[in-house]
């Protein structure tokens, strides 16, 4: 992916996230409800999964990712670990599975362009993958496919 050059790059990453907090709660409208994990169904192949990692009272930790079934093995890519702010109505990505975990990242405030560039990716990334699933018509609406998986 070719880096944008924005003039306000912290402001353009708020914006960001604030969308894909409206765009995983059109996907997962229930999303406070989930206890452990639950399935997302659509007409396409890949079934979505969304396990809780942690729960705070203002903030979800969610694992994202779409199951492959080959040759028998279950893999989950892209496996995107997501903190969902519900009081600020925003959702960051902290981890994406072939990337390392963003605290990682961060070692220096000299590196905050850097920084914001690989937040900037990340959160990116999902927005655009969001889409793709709202497009492709995943839903977690009925409240039964909550429980346990």
């Amino acid at each position: 992916m070719s880096k944008l050059n924005l003039i306000n790059k912290s402001f353009c990453l708020e914006k960001i996230c604030e969308s894909n907090y409206q765009k995983l709660l059109t996907l997962v409208p229930h999303i406070t409800q989930i206890t452990e994990s639950a399935i997302g169904a659509s007409n396409a192949p890949l079934e979505l999964h969304l396990s809780v990692i942690d729960r705070a009272p203002y903030t979800l930790t969610l694992e994202l990712s779409h199951c492959f079934d080959q040759h028998q093995k279950h893999t989950f890519e892209p496996a995107i670990n997501i903190k969902v702010y519900l009081d600020a109505q925003m959702v960051e990505v902290i981890r994406h599975h072939e990337q390392s975990h963003v605290f990682q990242v961060i070692k220096s405030a000299r590196q905050s362009v850097a920084i914001m560039d690989y937040k900037w990716s990340l959160n990116y990334f999902l927005g655009q993958w969001l889409d793709h699933c709202l497009k492709n018509n995943y839903h977690f609406n009925n409240p039964t496919q909550l429980t346990s998986i």
